[in-house]
């Protein structure tokens, strides 16, 4: 069972935290925005600015930088490519999405609204994972000369 290749884990990550970030970006701007400005209205808080959102950003390269690393950690277990990568999305868009669960149960926000971030993330993240694990490969990189 060979390492894992650290470079690659990040450059396939990085691809598919900005597969996420444009596919979140769509999401936000166009396809919530009017419940997520009523949902933030109605808990007294004002709409993200610039100094959030980078940070938003940011966590989703370190999201995408995460799930190929365990796409890297399942491929000695169920091999390389597209059903493996899957596999990775699914295991970081469960643990990521029970905490918006939360969010639910405690009347924060509607459940239509988890339903459709829930599925678009799922869809997201799966499309991120087989692109960033794609990049990835078992191994150091030859050095050029």
């Amino acid at each position: 069972m060979g390492k894992i290749n650290v470079a690659r884990v990040i450059l396939g990550g990085l691809l598919a935290g900005l597969i996420m970030n444009i596919s979140e970006t769509f999401l936000n701007l166009y396809v919530i925005a009017d419940e997520s400005t009523a949902v933030l209205e109605r808990l007294g808080l004002q709409f993200p600015g610039t100094h959030q959102i980078f940070i938003f950003i940011a966590m989703t390269f370190l999201l995408g930088i995460i799930t190929i690393f365990v796409y890297a950690g399942l491929r000695p277990r169920f091999g390389a490519g597209a059903k493996t990568a899957v596999i990775a999305a699914l295991v970081v868009w469960l643990t990521s999405m029970l905490p918006a669960f939360g969010d639910v149960v405690l009347g924060m926000t509607p459940a239509n609204l988890l339903v459709i971030t829930g599925v678009w993330s799922l869809v997201e993240m799966i499309i991120a994972a087989v692109a960033g694990g794609w990049l990835y490969k078992e191994g150091a990189e030859p050095v050029a000369a």
